[in-house]
């Protein structure tokens, strides 16, 4: 009798049995809030997705008309008496006022009506001073053109260039724009009988710096950004690795010194990149006096910056191998060096390789620290070697970003594309070396 009466008064504190239709309504409410949840999950990577694409669509979009560069068409007669009037061809093909008078001649023939010293200076300025240059290479490349008349296509000014490419509405007064009527009728003459055209600027690709952006290029950059990383490679690969196996091989456990040590490896790893590069300016430049604006000074306060991503990689890599390598390498009378030499090291190679890009990447788009150690300058010349002077693809893309003209503004999109390119490449090889030399456990 007791027994009956505990199971009652525990039957009576218990919840009700729901019903069939309460459970069901539950289960819908359940269902729904999970499809609301993998429908804000999917908008929240198609939002993720569509706001990539649309950069990408805006740089691609203004760095497309920095890949086509406006040409002039001319008929220009390489005289002997203007090129070499002594017969010395070879001293007075780097005479560019012998060029400047070839390319004045052309014109004239075009425009004989033009007479005015001051209308023939605004039809020679519809040339880029590189017109200059490409005809003196013309000459050295092939002495044979001297005493003949050929077409040759020459680079037209930038302001040129942008009218062709539709950035100036003539309808604009003429005090609000860079080009004279005058100068607008005479493009307009050359664009009816086709001596005006768009092509592919390979100057953008195999030339320095320059202040005209007709003649700018990435290539000095390029090299810049080549030496900079050649240099943080050859000292954070050897370094960041060494320390991460040693603090996971070698290094004794709980100790205090070794604890402080992961601290600060962990948290350089978070420090904002301009304090590496105040670090570089009062240690490289100001206390060990190396030159500015060389790559070397770039690649040794690079090293700071990527050598906590190498350590931390290399130190998860190595945690991921299997202790029972370890153990049947112990098992067989390995030395501790012999295990990690002989067995850890080469399994947790992929990975290593994997977080050594990654950190090459990363330092590769670093601006901030490159501004600080002066590698700002303007440098026009090619650099040959880490000790040269040289600027650094980001860097250029901050100078011509900040150029008043708007044909540097194209001009630092395409340097943006370039750059991404670089960066695709790098994290498309550490994704190549992980699935190439990957083994399964």
């Amino acid at each position: 009798m007791t027994e009956m009466v505990r199971s009652t008064a525990v039957a009576d504190r218990l919840p009700a049995r729901p019903t069939a239709d309460a459970a069901q309504a539950r289960l819908r409410r359940r269902y729904a809030a999970e499809r609301r949840f993998r429908l804000i999950g999917l908008l929240a990577v198609l939002t993720g997705f569509g706001l990539l694409a649309l950069l990408l669509f805006t740089v691609f979009a203004q760095a497309w008309p920095a890949f086509l560069q406006s040409k002039i068409r001319l008929e220009v007669a390489f005289a002997e008496d203007v090129i070499a009037p002594d017969g010395e061809r070879d001293r007075a093909a780097l005479m560019a006022a012998s060029y400047r008078s070839l390319l004045q001649e052309a014109l004239d023939d075009l425009f004989p009506e033009v007479e005015d010293r001051r209308e023939e200076r605004a039809l020679k300025d519809l040339l880029s001073p590189a017109a200059e240059l490409e005809l003196r290479d013309m000459v050295v490349d092939n002495p044979a053109l001297v005493g003949t008349t050929q077409q040759v296509w020459l680079t037209a000014a930038d302001d040129v260039d942008q009218y062709v490419k539709g950035y100036v509405d003539p309808s604009l007064p003429e005090r609000l724009r860079r080009l004279t009527d005058d100068q607008i009728g005479w493009l307009q003459w050359l664009e009816l009988h086709d001596r005006v055209a768009q092509k592919f600027n390979t100057a953008l690709f195999t030339q320095g710096d320059s202040r005209e952006p007709e003649m700018a290029g990435l290539w000095g950059a390029v090299v810049g950004s080549f030496w900079l990383v050649v240099v943080t490679l050859v000292l954070s690969a050897p370094l960041g690795i060494a320390a991460a196996v040693y603090l996971e091989e070698f290094a004794p456990k709980n100790n205090r010194w070794v604890d402080m040590i992961e601290v600060n490896i962990n948290n350089l790893a978070a420090v904002p990149s301009i304090v590496f590069g105040l670090l570089g300016l009062a240690v490289f430049l100001n206390v060990m006096n190396l030159p500015r604006s060389a790559p070397l000074v770039g690649g040794l306060t690079l090293t700071l910056i990527t050598l906590p991503t190498i350590v931390v990689a290399t130190r998860a890599t190595l945690r991921s191998i299997p202790p029972s390598i370890r153990e049947a390498a112990y098992g067989i009378g390995a030395s501790r060096l012999q295990v990690v030499g002989h067995h850890v090291l080469p399994l947790a190679l992929p990975g290593i390789m994997t977080g050594t890009i990654i950190g090459m990447a990363h330092a590769l788009g670093e601006t901030a620290p490159l501004l600080m150690i002066g590698m700002v300058a303007f440098v026009a010349d090619i650099p040959d070697g880490p000790l040269s002077p040289a600027t650094a693809l980001p860097v250029q893309i901050f100078l011509w970003a900040d150029s008043p003209e708007r044909a540097f503004i194209e001009r630092s999109a395409a340097a943006i594309v370039v750059l991404l390119g670089f960066l695709i490449v790098m994290n498309a090889a550490a994704v190549f070396l992980r699935q190439r030399f990957q083994i399964r456990w």
